[in-house]
């Protein structure tokens, strides 16, 4: 996403008031290894807990107070852009035993982090988590290079017990989501041009074929598109949170 966006929806975010710990919407999903709790911060920010474990997901200063927020056992940073990638957010929740997974851009501007690829896969404090791809194929920049290219960025599939998360990133629905492993729960971006359209979510939900879809990064796109799309879709619930 272009800087100029990322500084008015942090001064849109300032203006407002940084939130703490409680004002955020919370979902609790029952899995076979205990609650999974999603804190749903905004734009692409998300927190998780399960059992012992706080489980933050591009964390960004100025959309939360990161202060009364709990400390991150690991973090998780899909890409480089500002709305995704702070270090001083990343400073104030980590700790000597936080473990933070990074891009192989980021680690150019970022030290003490792990570096997962596309398809890497690792276990991490008892919870496997794997890096996909996250990128465009459509949406370009005016010198046709993507928004997002191929291989710059990462979507994770974290498995909680028998759920399975994925956190799609900034990317569009490219071929190879089909090889993405069953999934329970998708968090998709839907915000022009940087990322889908709600016919774009609407197919990636068709592959991907998640129990609970929630669409996020959208902006300003409407989400009863999205709900139209998909309403005649079985077994399909689709979640619409404060996550523009």
């Amino acid at each position: 996403m272009k800087m100029s966006l990322f500084t008015l929806f942090l001064l849109l975010i300032t203006a407002s008031g940084m939130k703490a710990q409680n004002d955020f919407e919370k979902d609790i999903i029952k899995t076979s290894g205990g609650d999974l709790e999603i804190t749903f911060i905004g734009h692409g920010t998300i927190m998780f807990r399960f059992n012992d474990l706080v489980i933050h997901v591009d964390p960004v200063a100025g959309s939360a107070e990161y202060s009364q927020l709990p400390k991150a056992d690991i973090i998780l940073v899909t890409h480089q852009h500002g709305d995704h990638f702070s270090r001083e957010a990343l400073d104030m929740i980590s700790t000597t035993n936080t473990v933070t997974i990074i891009t192989e851009k980021i680690a150019g501007e970022y030290t003490g982090g792990t570096i997962m690829k596309n398809w890497d896969t690792k276990e991490v404090k008892g919870l496997k988590i794997q890096a996909v791809p996250a990128y465009n194929v459509v949406h370009k920049r005016d010198n046709g290079v993507p928004f997002h290219p191929k291989g710059e960025g990462n979507g994770y599939v974290i498995s909680f017990a028998d759920m399975k998360v994925y956190i799609g990133g900034d990317t569009e629905n490219f071929p190879e989501m089909k090889n993405i492993p069953p999934i329970d729960i998708a968090f998709l971006p839907m915000n022009l041009p940087y990322t889908m359209t709600p016919q774009m979510v609407a197919d990636a939900a068709r592959v991907l074929k998640p129990i609970i879809l929630y669409p996020y990064h959208f902006g300003n796109t409407d989400t009863n598109e999205l709900l139209n799309l998909l309403k005649n879709e079985k077994g399909l619930e689709v979640r619409i949170r404060n996550m523009r």
